[in-house]
């Protein structure tokens, strides 16, 4: 299908990881959601998405069952990964259907909106639904379900993040311990959101794929 975004700079890493995992023997899916390009502005712009409901999260979980349906997809073994946004995704797919997506590798995503969008706001208190807002990006956040959080995530961060604050990942494992679900963390020190260094990016490659042998391997059956 159409990739989402253009192939350079941050975006070529991020195709890489496909095709790593896919050299690897895993069926990939890279799933152009809501929010996505090709489709217009409506596709573009979707109403309920982001902070105000995540709407284009339900396409992420529409890939994963529509793999549930091939001959080559074990059911029982679908995880699914993405950095930044796709962080954020990641995150939501463990936190609300632990039951479809059995492991996550989580990049540098937002875990609390909240927390998030008055990093970029000028006097954010200041708005007159300010409570309501900030109620509504709770929701759509992946803290929001973590009482439901079941599956094990890899989470990848560099801790000198300048557009995720490194917080978000760290807040995160807080409400993870407190919760006893099960997490690695691969964190880059002196590290950006794009990752500037390519030694990082292959440790990435090759933490994510070890995560999966090892975690998706772990939820298959007993036959």
């Amino acid at each position: 299908m159409m990739l989402g975004f253009h192939y350079m700079q941050y975006y070529h890493n991020a195709y890489a990881q496909n095709q790593y995992l896919a050299s690897k023997g895993y069926t990939v899916l890279s799933v152009n959601y809501r929010l996505g390009i090709m489709y217009g502005r409506a596709f573009r712009e979707p109403p309920n998405s982001v902070w105000r409901g995540a709407s284009e999260y339900q396409d992420v979980v529409a890939g994963a069952k529509f793999l549930q349906t091939l001959d080559n997809v074990d059911p029982q073994r679908i995880g699914l990964w993405g950095g930044s946004y796709g962080g954020f995704l990641t995150a939501m797919g463990l936190a609300r259907n632990s039951d479809i997506f059995k492991a996550g590798v989580d990049f540098h995503g937002v875990h609390d909106w909240a927390d998030f969008l008055p990093l970029w706001a000028e006097n954010p208190d200041t708005a007159p639904d300010v409570k309501e807002a900030r109620a509504l990006a709770f929701k759509s956040s992946p803290v929001a379900t973590i009482a439901s959080w079941r599956s094990p995530v890899l989470l990848i961060h560099g801790d000198d993040d300048r557009n995720v604050p490194f917080q978000q990942t760290t807040d995160l494992v807080e409400k993870l311990r407190a919760q006893n679900i099960a997490f690695e963390e691969l964190i880059m020190p002196d590290e950006i959101h794009d990752l500037l260094r390519w030694s990082d990016w292959v440790r990435a490659y090759r933490a994510t794929s070890d995560f999966f042998d090892r975690k998706l391997a772990a939820s298959a059956k007993p036959q």
